[in-house]
């Protein structure tokens, strides 16, 4: 539990967390306080602005910006985003959302009866849905290995996890960071033997570029999707897809276009097959590189630092106040800028509960149920102040006290 001061959590140190500089440039309704930003993210107004300059050149010669620029562009955007998660231009190629990179891969699968995908069941709803929709299709067995909560440390989780692998497991698919427990799993170790024991690795790694340091050279993974419309805040719309040269050609076009066959094919095969699929608006991806340009201007390092401090501190007070311990102790090795705190049953429908916390306290935050437990997810951006966490910390005494009444 954390240590309250003598005035209680109603009295935050102002210094904790971002000073509230940088919510100048966040478009975000100033009336709300918005505490979700592991949802969808949200774009700086100087990223904002060149992805609309993006889309004024596109409506100004389509023909010139389709057809003649299109593959240029995109290599050059491709390129920034290479160097900036650790890899080759031409092992990654921008996709719309996480779902998207996680579909081509899903469907692409060399798995059949009798083999195993092996997960957990920390992964993303829409990502189960997907995995269990592909193993009705193909005939493999799909399993949801549980982690226990608390968990303890990372060599304990690989131990666990590790534990529910078989002669019949084939492919691993697991979150970097979890979309509903907020907790890193320490995937590169993951990586290392499943590649030892000729096991494929698909790594959901929607949550962590632009909150964590990322090099797909050090993890190794044979596929591994980013969100960059969320914690690097670039437009909506913009993720990518990483997949291992060894690994590229398993991977069969989501859309079937030019790229299959092209006139004049480029040097990977891999960016012919999806990078081409049909009149589109790129916009978004070629702005990616003024999202990072934006946050190395205005040293996004220690942003991070103050985030993370924040994060932690109002899961410790959340904690404090309702007294049902967190899904992990608190080691920096777990946590980042999103934390999640379990709540009472005692508040009933999670989405009513949310609902009040919107509409009644103006406050944008994630409540949903995690194993039939309520839980609140907290997400610390570098718009959040202190203040922000103690308008959370009020609504949520209001509201549990009303229950408890």
């Amino acid at each position: 539990m954390g240590q309250r001061s003598k005035a209680g959590t109603d009295a935050l140190p102002a210094q904790l967390g971002p000073d509230g500089s940088l919510k100048q440039y966040f478009l975000l309704d100033p009336d709300i306080t918005y505490l979700n930003h592991a949802a969808y993210g949200a774009t700086p107004r100087p990223v904002f602005e060149s992805f609309q300059r993006w889309q004024l050149e596109l409506e100004r010669q389509p023909v010139d910006f389709l057809s003649r620029n299109f593959t240029g562009l995109l290599a050059q955007a491709r390129s920034v985003l290479a160097d900036y998660v650790g890899t080759e231009r031409d092992n990654l190629v921008y996709v719309a959302n996480g779902t998207t990179g996680l579909n081509i891969v899903a469907r692409s699968l060399p798995a059949g009866p009798g083999d195993e995908v092996l997960t957990s069941d920390h992964e993303h709803g829409g990502i189960d849905r997907l995995f269990r929709f592909a193993s009705a299709k193909l005939g493999f067995t799909y399993t949801r290995r549980e982690i226990p909560i608390p968990v303890t440390t990372h060599a304990d989780f690989v131990e666990h996890f590790w534990a529910g692998v078989t002669p019949k497991t084939k492919i691993i698919l697991l979150s970097h960071f979890t979309s509903p427990t907020s907790l890193l799993f320490p995937v590169r170790e993951i990586c290392r033997r499943a590649r030892a024991a000729g096991i494929l690795t698909v790594i959901d790694g929607s949550h962590v570029p632009g909150q964590f340091p990322l090099s797909l050279r050090e993890l190794d993974p044979d596929f591994y999707v980013g969100i960059l419309h969320k914690w690097v805040c670039a437009p909506k719309g913009c993720a990518f897809l990483y997949a291992r040269p060894s690994a590229q050609n398993l991977l069969d076009p989501l859309i079937v276009s030019w790229g299959w066959s092209p006139k004049n094919p480029g040097p990977s095969k891999f960016v012919d097959f999806h990078e081409w699929q049909g009149s589109r608006d790129i916009s978004e991806y070629l702005a990616a590189p003024d999202a990072i340009a934006f946050q190395a201007r205005h040293n996004w390092d220690a942003v991070r630092v103050q985030c993370r401090a924040l994060a932690l501190h109002a899961q410790r007070e959340i904690t404090e106040l309702t007294g049902v311990p967190p899904y992990h102790p608190e080691l920096p090795e777990w946590s980042g800028q999103v934390v999640c705190a379990q709540l009472p049953l005692q508040i009933g429908d999670a989405d009513n509960f949310k609902t009040r916390l919107r509409f009644e306290h103006n406050i944008e935050v994630s409540v949903d149920v995690f194993r039939t437990w309520p839980r609140i997810r907290v997400s610390i951006q570098g718009y959040n102040t202190a203040a922000d966490v103690e308008h959370l910390l009020r609504a949520l005494r209001q509201l549990l006290r009303a229950e408890r009444s």
